[in-house]
């Protein structure tokens, strides 16, 4: 300290004059009386409140510093409280009334808190106007949320439209529901939500219309029956499973209406034990793309090598998906990546669960069908391409399409392989390429 080094230049008898004047007004030299505020300041600055200092032990002229550095320790006690406060999210607390300038930073910030709490407020209650530019990076973060949340509110708004649109179509149909599954194995049960009765059941014997008395045999066809009582409806539609101890399983469609005036809930029960003891054979990784998650070649060689040797009748449809290597050339693997999956969900959303899809080269799909319904897959791929084409120009600004050719296989008179059938209908996709011209739909 220049203090100390000043004393140090002190002759011997200069210091031995000036000690006993100090010790008679404070009890401390001025070198101690240096340390001692020293150290009290250190101790201000580490843990104020455990700090103290005697200003009457001081030599006279370090008095003065003493009692500003107790100023100081008191001031410095409010800042931590108040600053610990401000921490913990305190907000209703009243800012210091010092004018000091080590405030103005803490009060400016309390204020800007005060306010955007008010702000966050009024988020809540759904005005997604308010706007932040005074704190930073923080101002950019809170402003992209209140846009982000009007857009998520628009976005569930139509959302809650379109589904209570489908609710609508879903009751409009029920008749004709009721009507296409009296014939079909599928049990269809109406099931008065107050009560918890069965007012009709598809597999009722034609003679007990008018009474309350269903068949018996239903509780030993239908073992979930009681679930199906006590189920609750929470919303406009479900589907869900139930499993029997004994390895049944069951899918459930479940929808509300309004039967004979009465509130009730319709269920369209499907027995899937077959296809879920098929599912957990054939669902291990080996037999599935890594990239999409749907089945791969491999799946597929097994899966129609048991359908062609049970001579099954099925219908194949070949896709060959286009500007794959387009994208990939522009907008890198990533975005070619993304086109594909997009590909593959638009095709799985639009067919059942139980239809074999699967990818068999980077753009090649192919898709199985039991049955000859080639009809109905023309009309459906028709109606996929058209929401394709649409939806991906838009997120790609590039041309997207696929081609597809459809193929019936009766399986009574086929005797062609897999490779066979997937060489059949590659064929007319390979001659569209070839003459640069939009493929025909009826090539087969």
């Amino acid at each position: 300290m220049d203090l100390e080094h000043n004393e140090n230049k002190l002759s011997e008898p200069e210091m031995t004059a000036q000690a006993p004047a100090d010790e008679t007004s404070g009890g401390l030299t001025l070198e101690e009386s240096c340390q001692r505020l020293t150290q009290y300041l250190e101790h201000i600055l580490t843990d104020a409140q455990q700090a103290h200092l005697d200003v009457s032990q001081l030599s006279q002229p370090c008095r003065g510093l003493g009692e500003a550095l107790r100023s100081f320790h008191r001031l410095a006690e409010e800042f931590v409280s108040y600053s610990t406060q401000l921490s913990k999210g305190n907000l209703s607390l009243e800012p210091p009334e010092s004018s000091c300038c080590l405030y103005s930073g803490l009060k400016n910030l309390h204020s800007n808190l005060k306010h955007l709490t008010w702000q966050a407020g009024q988020v809540t209650k759904g005005d997604y106007s308010q706007h932040v530019s005074y704190l930073g990076e923080f101002s950019q973060a809170f402003n992209t949320m209140t846009q982000q949340l009007k857009e998520r509110e628009t976005q569930l708004k139509e959302e809650i439209q379109r589904a209570q649109r489908r609710a609508e179509i879903i009751e409009s149909y029920t008749e004709m529901l009721v009507d296409l599954l009296s014939q079909r194995d599928e049990f269809l049960l109406v099931v008065d939500m107050e009560t918890r009765e069965i007012v009709h059941c598809n597999k009722r014997p034609q003679d007990g219309e008018g009474s309350q008395a269903f068949c018996d045999s239903c509780r030993h066809r239908l073992p979930i029956q009681p679930k199906i009582l006590e189920w609750d409806i929470s919303e406009r539609y479900k589907v869900w499973e139930a499993e029997e101890e004994n390895g049944a399983c069951y899918r459930i469609i479940s929808f509300p209406i309004e039967w004979k005036e009465r509130p009730s809930c319709v269920h369209i029960v499907m027995d899937i034990t077959a296809e879920k003891m098929s599912a957990r054979h054939l669902n291990a990784e080996i037999y599935h793309d890594s990239d999409t998650g749907i089945h791969n070649r491999l799946f597929l060689d097994e899966f129609m090598g048991r359908v062609l040797r049970e001579r099954q009748d099925v219908t194949l449809c070949y896709l060959d998906l286009e500007g794959v290597k387009d994208i990939n050339s522009s907008h890198g693997h990533k975005a070619g990546d993304i086109y594909i999956q997009n590909f593959v969900d638009t095709v799985r959303k639009n067919f059942r669960s139980g239809d074999t899809f699967a990818r068999i080269k980077e753009d090649k799909f192919c898709l199985v069908l039991t049955g000859n319904v080639k009809h109905l897959i023309e009309r459906k791929m028709d109606e996929i391409l058209t929401f394709f084409q649409r939806d991906e120009e838009q997120l790609f600004k590039h041309r997207c399409s696929f081609k597809y050719s459809i193929i019936e296989v009766e399986g009574e008179t086929n005797e062609l392989t897999l490779d066979d059938l997937l060489n059949k209908a590659e064929a007319p996709i390979r001659i569209a390429k070839r003459k640069r011209r939009p493929f025909e739909l009826d090539s087969w």
